[in-house]
């Protein structure tokens, strides 16, 4: 019924442990910290700003990694997807998930690099920062409800995962099977 795809499940559960499990240890601890020892003033922000970059040459890894597994899921379990009733809408649901989560970390990014370039002593930083002027504030505000939206939306995908590991045990592929085998065989007649 299901043939072993080690390699492929561990790089997608590991690449999205890490990405979620990141996402929220950044949001709670190090922007916790970051908060206790510099406040709201650029201090806080030079703090945060240096964990979250350095995590995010790790956090690439890790969604490249849940990507490419994902990807190898999708192709060993295709006959699942077409033809096990649910499969599919789940699927869709995970893609459609992972892609908000992706856009969602691309967008705190982009405004944790605004932060950070505002908050910088770095006279070049600060330069740049002029070409591309920000409220502060502002940002802020927007960057600590999307840091929060990316753990929301990692959290989701850990249960469609569960979701689809259910999915995959005997009793719930026999009826797929069933069905596409009937298929096959209204087909032929």
């Amino acid at each position: 019924m299901s043939e072993r795809n080690t390699l492929i499940r561990s790089l997608h559960d590991v690449g999205l442990a890490a990405w979620f499990g990141g996402s929220l240890m950044g949001a709670v601890g190090l922007n916790g910290a970051a908060k206790d020892e510099g406040g709201n003033d650029p201090t806080g922000d030079r703090i945060s700003s240096s964990g979250w970059a350095k995590w995010t040459p790790v956090n690439a890894a890790a969604i490249g990694a849940h990507l490419f597994g994902g990807g190898g899921l999708l192709a060993a379990n295709a006959h699942r997807v077409a033809a096990q009733q649910g499969v599919a809408a789940s699927t869709a649901a995970k893609t459609v998930v992972t892609a908000v989560a992706l856009a969602a970390t691309a967008y705190t990014r982009v405004l944790g690099k605004k932060v950070e370039l505002a908050s910088s002593p770095d006279p070049q930083d600060a330069e740049k920062a002029q070409k591309h002027p920000i409220d502060l504030d502002k940002a802020r505000r927007q960057l600590a409800l999307a840091q929060w939206a990316v753990p929301a939306l990692t959290g989701c995908l850990v249960v469609l995962n569960a979701l689809h590991g259910e999915q995959q045990r005997p009793i719930e592929q026999i009826p797929g099977m069933w069905e596409r085998a009937r298929s096959a065989t209204h087909l032929m007649s």
